[in-house]
């Protein structure tokens, strides 16, 4: 279902602004129809009670947990059922955080990510990813959403930015701590600086080299490190965000000497910072994790020259947590993971 759809019929059954704003808040925060300030009981006109529990039936049947991993770092990795079957992973963070998927599958084919290698199966829909959210909320606060889950938001850019919207309005969530992640795509830069709520943006670099780049992600848009650099520093003064730029550190591969050199002839001045992620074990991927004391040194190298570095763990990994693998776990045992409910 797209928001856009959910408005229409809301729209269609008389409610007005303030009905539809209250329905939408009321669902992106997992919270009942009755809770919150007292209404009186014509704020809401006949029809629109009348059809609202058939609308409210269609929102709870999007996406259900099937599955829950929690983490020994607090984060609880999802694996979140669709209405048709297929499924997505969100990442409850530590520190009221949540990352959600934007498409089932990928079409990027990153060289050390699972999500992709089964291709693109489907986009996920606007109302699908708040469903996400509105998940996460009935388990703990969410107060900030990053879209880093399965898929390329650029790819899915109608939905996600319908998503963003409701997030950043209804939502209530800071458009600051509303981040879009992707791989590059000029339509992006363009469109996100004419949206309502302007998301931060993080950008997956994990290179300075433009051959290698296209050899770990094959399928990104043919833009230079230089010239998605060049993009993204536009969108940030424009905005005030600071851009996050993803680094997955993959031992021999981006962890030398000549990247050190090419991450500071990049980003010194720029208006960003740099995330170093050390890469999550994937099965089967031909990449490893650096040494947890070469991914400190790196870091403490590019800090000692001038860039704004953050060492980061990807959460859940000591659950083998990394983008992809709790569905690719569940397709190939071909059993049913216990629902969240039979866990609790």
């Amino acid at each position: 279902m797209r928001i856009l759809e959910l408005k229409r019929r809301l729209r269609d059954a008389g409610a007005g602004p303030l009905h539809e704003q209250r329905v939408l808040r009321l669902w992106s925060h997992a919270l009942p129809r009755d809770s919150g300030r007292r209404l009186p009981a014509s704020f809401f006109p006949s029809s629109l009670l009348e059809a609202l529990p058939g609308i409210e039936a269609d929102l709870a049947g999007l996406a259900r947990i099937h599955a829950v991993h929690p983490g020994a770092d607090g984060s609880e990795r999802l694996l979140v059922a669709l209405a048709d079957g297929q499924t997505v992973e969100s990442v409850l963070l530590p520190r009221d955080g949540l990352c959600v998927s934007s498409q089932v599958g990928c079409a990027v084919g990153c060289q050390f990510c699972m999500t992709g290698r089964d291709g693109l199966l489907r986009q996920v829909e606007s109302a699908e990813i708040v469903a996400q959210v509105a998940l996460a909320r009935m388990r703990r606060p969410v107060r900030k959403v990053v879209f880093m889950g399965m898929g390329e938001p650029a790819h899915n850019l109608d939905n996600v930015m319908e998503a963003i919207d409701l997030l950043g309005t209804a939502g209530n969530i800071g458009h600051k701590n509303l981040v879009f992640s992707t791989v590059g795509d000029p339509r992006v830069f363009e469109r996100l600086q004419q949206a309502r709520v302007r998301p931060a943006l993080a950008l997956s670099l994990h290179t300075t080299r433009a051959d290698l780049r296209r050899r770990l992600l094959p399928r990104a848009p043919n833009m230079t490190p230089e010239e998605l650099v060049t993009a993204c520093e536009g969108y940030a003064r424009a905005t005030g965000y600071p851009i996050q730029y993803q680094w997955t550190l993959l031992e021999g591969v981006n962890d030398g000497q000549e990247e050190i050199e090419g991450i500071v002839r990049l980003l010194s001045g720029k208006y960003g910072v740099l995330n170093i992620i050390p890469f999550n074990a994937v099965d089967g991927v031909g990449f490893r994790r650096p040494s947890w004391e070469r991914c400190k040194q790196m870091a403490r190298t590019l800090h000692e020259r001038g860039i704004l570095t953050k060492l980061r763990y990807s959460a859940g990994q000591d659950v083998d947590g990394g983008c992809g693998q709790l569905r690719a776990r569940a397709a190939e045992v071909r059993i049913p993971l216990r629902k969240a409910e039979d866990r609790r």
